[in-house]
Parts: structure tokens; sequence; C-alpha cells
């Protein structure tokens, strides 16, 4: 049977444990408010980007600029995984990077040669001993970042894709459902497509006809890589929001263990507490029944 000292010191911890935890989800809470109002604001933007920059991509032909051509032989991939730079919210980022690691697998076993652009603390501890290339590190930004980092991200990626340095452009991150759900997505990015640039969600009805001025390829020229950073802020506002919704639900996972933990050591305490109170009674009475005889 445990000491009663070393129980109550147990449950002394595990009670402030749980005072930091509950802290820590009101904090994700709070966080979580302003992402999640970050990323709402931003889908329908981004998804009717998607759909005119849809219709023009289908009217167009792909050699009118670089980054709608795609490559006969595909010899280098680059993947852009997106994480948050803290821990403590479950397994989401282990299935970011194990979701970007089955594709790195699968295509160096295919002969390709995988390089990693990692966004995020955990990304670029993910992949620091697993052989591949790391191009760059953005660390330490996805605290606060606003569209100047997917700018920064996606400068590098078009700056490599036109000058022949990557061939194909997959980005890893976590997009975010509701509070309860938030899921590992792969979202291919270079090279783009009609059918890449497509939203979520197919135009019901009649679908507009538009008149462009300049032409679609001046436009085109104009619009592509402003798409590609669209995408990776979408990326990011998603990671973000999934990140804060993840650390809160896994810290209140934790509150709650600490309070069946409280519950399972007073047990322990009040059972040691009888065990030492019975052996003291035990004591007395032999002691006076030795004073009688």
């Amino acid at each position: 049977m445990p000491a009663l000292k070393d129980v109550k010191n147990k449950i002394s911890a595990v009670k402030k444990t749980k005072q930091i935890t509950k802290a820590m989800n009101m904090v994700a809470s709070a966080k979580l408010r302003n992402a999640q109002a970050r990323i709402e604001r931003f889908r329908p933007y981004a998804d009717k980007f998607y759909e005119m920059l849809g219709e023009l991509a289908k009217g167009a032909d792909p050699s009118v600029h670089p980054l709608l051509e795609a490559r006969e032989e595909v010899k280098t991939v680059l993947l852009l995984v997106i994480t948050s730079d803290r821990g403590l919210c479950g397994a989401f980022n282990h299935n970011i990077i194990h979701a970007a690691q089955k594709v790195a697998r699968a295509k160096t076993a295919e002969g390709k040669t995988v390089k990693v652009l990692c966004v995020g603390r955990k990304a670029r501890d993910g992949f620091r001993h697993l052989g591949y290339e790391i191009v760059a590190s953005y660390v330490n930004e996805m605290g606060t970042f606003d569209f100047t980092l997917a700018s920064r991200i996606g400068g590098e990626i078009i700056g490599g894709y036109i000058g022949g340095a990557y061939d194909e452009v997959t980005m890893a991150f976590g997009k975010f459902i509701s509070l309860a759900r938030q899921e590992a997505t792969l979202l291919p990015v270079l090279p783009l497509s009609p059918a890449d640039t497509v939203g979520e969600k197919e135009p019901v009805g009649a679908k507009a006809e538009y008149i462009y001025e300049p032409s679609v390829e001046g436009l085109l020229a104009e619009l592509l890589p402003r798409f590609v950073n669209v995408q990776i802020y979408r990326g990011l506002l998603d990671t973000s929001a999934s990140e804060h919704a993840a650390r809160m639900r896994a810290m209140d996972n934790a509150t709650r263990n600490c309070d069946d933990l409280v519950n399972s050591l007073t047990l322990v305490y009040n059972k040691a507490r009888q065990a030492a109170i019975t052996t003291e009674l035990m004591d007395i009475v032999g002691g006076s029944e030795a004073l009688k005889g």
C-alpha cells in the first residue's frame, strides 16, 4: 500500500497539471475563433477565384504559360508540407507528416527525386532525418502570418518550377472541416490544369460566359502566379485553424483525464488512510489486551 504522503503529492501534481491543460484549452479556443473567422472569410474569394481561373484555363492553350505545361517526364517532385510550430495537439501534425511521407516513399519507389519545403517546426523536424533534401524551411511563422508568407513561398516554388528544378509540386496540409474534424490533405499545386483549378463544388445551373479584357493569355500571365499563392495561403489558413481545433480537443481530453486520475488517486488515498487507521486500532487493542493479561 503506498504511503499517504506520496499519494497526496501525486494528487496535488495532477491538479496543477489540470490547471495548465485547462488554461491551454481556453487559449486555443480564443485563437481558434480568430483562425476560423479568417478561413471562413477567405474561402468565398478562393472559390470564386478557382471558378473564374478554371474557365480561363479551359479555353487556353497550355503553352501560353509555363505553369500550365505538364512535363513529359517527371524527375523531381517537391513536397510542400505545412504543419504547426508547436505540439500538444494530438496526432494532428503526425497525420500530415505521415501522409507526406507516404507520397515521398511512393515517388521514390518510382525512381523520382523528392525534395521537401517545410512550413512549421514539426514538418522540419519530421523530415530532417529521413534522407530527403529540405530545400527551405519556414519556422516560427505559423503564429502570426499573412498573405506575404504565401507570396514568399509561392515565389520560391514558381521560380524553381519555371527554372526546371521541380517538375511537380504537391502540398500537404491540415484541412479544417469542423471543430471535431481536421483531415490531412494532399493537393497538387503544379503543374496547373483546368481540372485542378475548379473549386471544391461544381457550379450548379447554367454557366456564365465572360468577355475578358485584356486577352485571356494576358490575364493568365497575371493570375496564374497569384493562384498558386492563393492555394498556399488557403493551406496555411486551414492548417492554422486545424491546429487550434486539435489542440483545444487534446487539452479538453487531457483535462478530463486529470479528473479521472484525481478520482482514482483519491480512492487509493482513502484506502491507504483506512488501512493506516485500522493498523493503529489493532495496535491499540493488542496493547490493551496485553496489559489485561
